[in-house]
């Protein structure tokens, strides 16, 4: 039986993109590791939790397969094919992990040569601590996502495992928490406040996303790990006064720990379907977050991160302490 595999023409573009490829499973470095290995600042991901920026593995076990063609998503959707991977027809979670690694570690080899970067921040980014399942696709269309996350746990270093999802797949959420293979922390995506502007973003290609992703938020209110809404405002599509309070009855429907809201970004193939325009500044990502926090009083201002655009909210009644690895100046 032949295995699921992205097409030669793809993966000819991906590794054009500095993308290391395995079967259907997709890494790469990403430009916050870059910017580390050179000393020149982290990504929101440590300055908010504390995770090793330098020692990030981002990868995605189904990097050309989602349920959505978001306006905004930054990577070529025009690529992606299927909307089910069947499971007999998947590599296996170690033989994912372990050539995955051997990928990012060839991409890895060429800063060796750069005298911006520390030798020993390198020696270090060649043994990751914390994984960010997300990159392209969507994760949880993976079938042996649960046996993924639960070999990753039993690796040595793991200090950290970050699940991205769109929410399109809530039977997986469920079988993460009855499998007991929860990650450490589950990112749902959030881009609309009502049905109608949920299908503007998204372009979902299931009759059935809104109702899936309502089941989504429905599971990040009674799970066990870690969990955040990520709100991404695009100007003049979704940042309207009028959404501002739909948006908040969603995130109450779902209390989780924390909410980020950042801006879209003007990168990759959203260029094509979107304007710079488009993106918000950090001053009006922090104005819209401040008339959100109106509606959610359990929520208070926690930090922010200008380079990225984006603002993070921490739930003061479903309280967790923000540091995954407390800082050592802390």
């Amino acid at each position: 039986m032949k295995k699921l595999r992205i097409d030669e023409e793809t993966k000819k573009k991906l590794k054009n993109s500095k993308y290391g490829v395995f079967g259907h499973s997709t890494v790469e470095i990403c430009n916050w590791t870059k910017r580390a290995l050179r000393d020149e600042g982290i990504c929101y991901k440590g300055k908010f939790f504390g995770i090793e920026t330098h020692r990030c593995m981002e990868f995605s076990p189904a990097g050309m397969y989602c349920q959505n063609r978001c306006i905004y998503c930054w990577r070529p959707t025009e690529f992606y094919k299927l909307l089910e991977m069947k499971e007999e027809l998947v590599d296996e979670p170690e033989e994912i992990i372990q050539n995955l690694m051997n990928e990012r570690r060839k991409l890895l080899t060429g800063f060796g040569s750069n005298k911006k970067v520390k030798k020993e921040m390198l020696k270090e980014a060649y043994v990751p601590t914390h994984f960010a399942i997300s990159l392209s696709g969507e994760p949880t269309m993976y079938p042996k996502l649960p046996e993924m996350i639960k070999y990753l746990k039993s690796l040595p270093q793991t200090k950290s495992i970050f699940l991205v999802t769109n929410g399109q797949e809530p039977k997986m959420l469920e079988r993460l928490e009855r499998e007991d293979a929860l990650p450490t922390q589950i990112y749902l995506s959030m881009n609309a406040g009502s049905k109608e502007t949920f299908f503007k973003v998204n372009c979902p290609l299931l009759k059935d996303s809104w109702e899936r992703f309502l089941s989504s938020l429905e599971f990040i209110r009674k799970t066990r790990t870690r969990t955040l809404i990520r709100i991404t405002l695009i100007k003049e599509v979704n940042d309207s006064e009028e959404e501002i309070p739909k948006f908040a009855e969603l995130v109450k429907k779902a209390n989780p720990n924390f909410v980020e809201v950042k801006s879209y970004m003007h990168v990759g193939s959203s260029t094509s379907r979107l304007k710079a325009e488009n993106m918000l500044e950090q001053d009006e990502i922090k104005a819209w977050a401040e008339k959100l926090l109106k509606f959610l009083p359990n929520f208070e201002y926690m930090d922010e991160q200008e380079e990225s655009r984006i603002v993070i909210l921490q739930n003061k009644e479903r309280f967790v302490d923000r540091w995954i690895i407390k800082p050592k100046n802390l």
